[in-house]
């Protein structure tokens, strides 16, 4: 089974909130993710970023493959 670890979408409209997530590569966007590793809010000054760094190794040292974005958050932390 391929895995990425990459956002998920929640909040409302016009007022994004992201969650990080591990999730098969087949599911959908917004579909059950296997696990939940963090979370990202754009709507703060400045944008607040929280990831479970253990959980995040785990999964990569599993094989799962990580979006742009998540890498680009990660750096940035």
């Amino acid at each position: 089974m391929a895995t990425k670890i990459r956002l998920t979408r929640t909040g409302n409209k016009k007022r994004p909130f992201y969650r990080i997530v591990a999730t098969n590569i087949q599911s959908r966007r917004d579909g059950r993710p296997l696990e939940f590793l963090g979370f990202y809010n754009p709507m703060t000054q400045p944008a607040q970023v929280s990831i479970d760094k253990e959980k995040f190794d785990k999964w990569v040292s599993l094989g799962a493959d990580v979006s742009d974005t998540v890498r680009s958050l990660m750096k940035n932390k």
